[in-house]
């Protein structure tokens, strides 16, 4: 019987591309170097926002040493920042760069007026989202002045991320992606129960997603926390693509649920009606 050769095991190990490495990256003309660093940024998640060396090694199947090397790299240059505890955060050079993004986008800059004015009708927090993963990735927040609404506030701004499978913005943006796209994201999506009501079946869930495609609006019943109502509808572009969602944010002690669908739903599906036009949108196609 042939012997299994230790030196074709050691070359095979040696031959096996790294967790950092993405394929379409791995041309001579691309900086290994630069997608290292990106790869250990990318480590931190709203799940995880706190990281040691070691935690990151271990995820990006570099040693500990290469790893510390670019961890302080980037801490001098302000993009992670070191705790008490030794170990990591992301810095607020991250987030300057998050924010200039986010301003550079057309869609927040045509949305702050239509924001501004439906918080101003309705008295409620209106906010604008797009879908970024599995995740809603909040673009502009236009907050009520009415007393109470803090108690549902959540501490949300510009760059918050909230799971899309359990508010009104995320199921509006699932609705309408493409079949082999909401497939993909299901598949990886842990729906984790926050409230009650929160569904955490992907049958339900993508039975929900199918109303909501052919209703146009989008409602979350304490979902993502308890008393807290919200309604969505979608803000297309110029080809007719659902690029995003605005919503109407209330707790429940100051409007029930059917009255923030049947009387505010209509001023809500106006604004991002009037908010699409300003994109190119048009409703006939013409």
């Amino acid at each position: 019987m042939p012997r299994t050769s230790s030196h074709t095991s050691k070359k095979a190990a040696a031959t096996q591309e790294p967790a950092w490495s993405i394929p379409s990256l791995r041309e001579p003309r691309y900086s290994q170097s630069l997608e290292r660093g990106l790869a250990i940024l990318s480590c931190f998640t709203p799940q995880r926002p706190v990281l040691g060396i070691a935690d990151i090694a271990d995820e990006l199947d570099m040693s500990r040493s290469t790893t510390h090397r670019y961890v302080i790299t980037l801490v001098a240059l302000g993009y992670l920042e070191q705790g008490a505890s030794r170990k990591y955060r992301l810095g607020m050079r991250v987030t300057d760069l998050g924010m200039s993004a986010l301003n550079s986008t057309g869609l927040r800059r045509h949305s702050r007026r239509h924001l501004e004015e439906l918080r101003q009708r309705t008295s409620y927090t209106s906010n604008l989202s797009v879908l970024d993963g599995a995740d809603i990735l909040y673009l502009d927040r236009a907050r009520s002045f009415r007393r109470g609404q803090s108690k549902i506030d959540l501490g949300l701004r510009p760059g918050s991320r909230l799971p899309a499978y359990c508010t009104a913005m995320g199921k509006l943006l699932l609705a309408h992606l493409p079949e082999d796209q909401l497939d993909g994201l299901l598949s990886e999506m842990k729906l984790t129960k926050r409230t009650p009501n929160t569904i955490t079946s992907k049958r339900a869930l993508r039975d929900e997603l199918d109303e909501v495609a052919g209703a146009g609006l989008a409602v979350s019943n304490e979902e993502l926390a308890p008393q807290l109502y919200s309604i969505s509808a979608p803000v297309r572009n110029e080809t007719r693509d659902v690029i995003a969602a605005v919503n109407i944010a209330a707790h429940s002690s100051m409007i029930p649920l059917r009255k923030l669908v049947d009387t505010l739903g209509p001023q809500l599906v106006a604004t991002t009606d009037r908010l699409s036009a300003s994109l190119g949108y048009s409703p006939d196609g013409a």
